[in-house]
């Protein structure tokens, strides 16, 4: 008799025992009723909840490191500064849906932000029309990674070049930046035939990180989620578009934001008064809070001191 059959009843006890601790866990939390989280999405393969087929969008191609497109002499020399290539955003008026629609181009490998995080942005850091700021933040972490990368290949080619100690100033520095997602990465990655992979497998990381800003989109003043799936001819081709347009729910949920109810009010009245014809029974506030404050100022002085006829 074998080592493996003297000890088969052991081994298929303690898998007894195990199975009904697990049992015993999963009893807490309403097993055998409790069937879990299901294997089978509610929607079929490849759609989306809005009905958009995701396997039928195409795909938005963009290349890392960005393609050279140089524009004068000295970029002809020295190279262009990489640059993010964002999704454009189309803005159009009607007088149906008003003046801040805008449409994109609709691909299966866009994305954007969290309803929630995009919420947080507009409300708590008044962000919702000029999105100046995070378009600046986006190129800031693309050329960062651009650059970061850009070491992680002279590390990689000083490590070829035997007679070169990278231990050494000026090397130190570059070694010290790149080296500890080496030491990071070890046991996670293999080595291939002996060769360590690790700084190949976090070079192409970074250029999917790099590249995948470039399909984020920023739907301000709209939530991502506001986007309504539909197609329109452009330039004489049928194309899937994300549709954003009417009044931004945000804008409902919230105060508009004072200062462009102050932008309507000093330079742009016909969109204030496109505002007040189309959404005036919402209960919404239009008007900028200097305007509102000297009615309230006046409603006072006219109930106290009515005028004298």
């Amino acid at each position: 008799m074998g080592l493996d059959e003297k000890f088969a009843p052991v081994r298929i006890a303690f898998y007894d025992k195990v199975s009904e601790l697990f049992i015993k866990i999963a009893s807490q939390f309403g097993y055998p009723d409790n069937s879990g989280m299901p294997t089978i999405s509610r929607f079929p393969t490849g759609v989306q909840p809005n009905g958009a087929s995701i396997e039928s969008l195409p795909k938005r191609i963009t290349y890392f490191p960005p393609a050279q497109r140089p524009e004068n002499w000295f970029e002809m020399i020295f190279g262009t500064t990489p640059r993010v290539e964002p999704m454009p955003r189309y803005i159009y008026e009607t007088q149906d849906e008003g003046f801040y629609n805008f449409y994109i181009e609709n691909y299966k490998n866009i994305f954007f932000l969290p309803n929630w995080l995009s919420e947080f942005i507009q409300v708590k850091l008044n962000i919702c029309l000029d999105i100046s700021v995070l378009e600046i933040v986006r190129e800031v972490l693309f050329i960062g990674l651009v650059i970061y990368s850009q070491m992680v290949i002279l590390r990689i080619a000083l490590s070829w070049f035997i007679y070169i100690n990278p231990y050494t100033f000026p090397w130190s520095y570059l070694t010290t930046a790149i080296d500890w997602t080496e030491d990071a990465l070890q046991g996670v990655i293999p080595s291939i035939f002996g060769v360590n992979i690790t700084g190949s497998v976090f070079l192409g990381t970074l250029g999917i990180l790099a590249d995948s800003l470039n399909h984020l989109v920023f739907t301000m003043p709209f939530l991502p989620s506001e986007g309504q799936p539909t197609k329109l001819v452009i330039n004489n081709q049928m194309k899937d578009v994300l549709v954003f347009h009417y009044l931004p729910t945000l804008w409902y949920k919230y105060p508009i934001p004072n200062d462009i109810r102050e932008f309507w009010f000093r330079e742009r009245p016909d969109i204030l008064k496109y505002m007040q014809t189309a959404y005036g029974d919402l209960g919404l506030h239009l008007l900028p809070d200097s305007q509102i404050q000297m009615q309230m100022i006046q409603d006072f002085t006219d109930f106290y001191h009515p005028p004298i006829l």
